[in-house]
Formats: structure tokens, C-alpha cells, sequence
């Protein structure tokens, strides 16, 4: 038996909801900190340096998952 393909719109018209983490104790009042950012700190502490993708990837995974303090609204 074959499934029925269904078909989906491409990935750059998707539009997907932001999932959000609560971290209480780590972040400072209503700060919310995406996951690029927190890797793009990261890596410049390590002293590793920023390639031409950096911003791209930072942007992508900051609409992918931010961190709150709170709780999700």
C-alpha cells in the first residue's frame, strides 16, 4: 500500500511558532534571549570567530527557540 503524499508549502513560506523555554534563575527579569544569540555568545567567548553564515544561522535558530524567564504568553 502506498501513502497519498501530501503536499506542503516550502520551507521559507512555512511559518512556525517559536518555541519557548523557561529558564527562572538564569535570565533577568522579562529578558528573552534566542538560541542564536546564546550561541553566537558562546563561540565569541571560545574565541572563535564569525563566519559569513553566522548572522543567518543566529537569526534562524533565534525565530526557532527563545529562552524567557517567565512563563509563555
Amino acid at each position: 500500500m502506498a501513502k497519498a503524499r501530501q503536499s506542503h508549502p516550502p520551507p521559507e513560506r512555512r511559518e512556525q511558532a517559536t518555541h519557548r523555554v523557561h529558564l527562572p534563575g538564569f535570565l533577568s527579569d522579562d529578558v528573552e534571549i534566542g538560541l542564536g544569540d546564546v550561541v553566537k555568545r558562546t563561540t565569541s567567548y571560545l574565541g572563535i570567530k564569525p563566519c559569513g553564515g553566522c548572522e543567518q544561522r543566529a537569526t534562524a535558530l533565534n525565530r526557532w527557540m527563545v529562552f524567557t524567564k517567565g512563563r509563555s504568553r
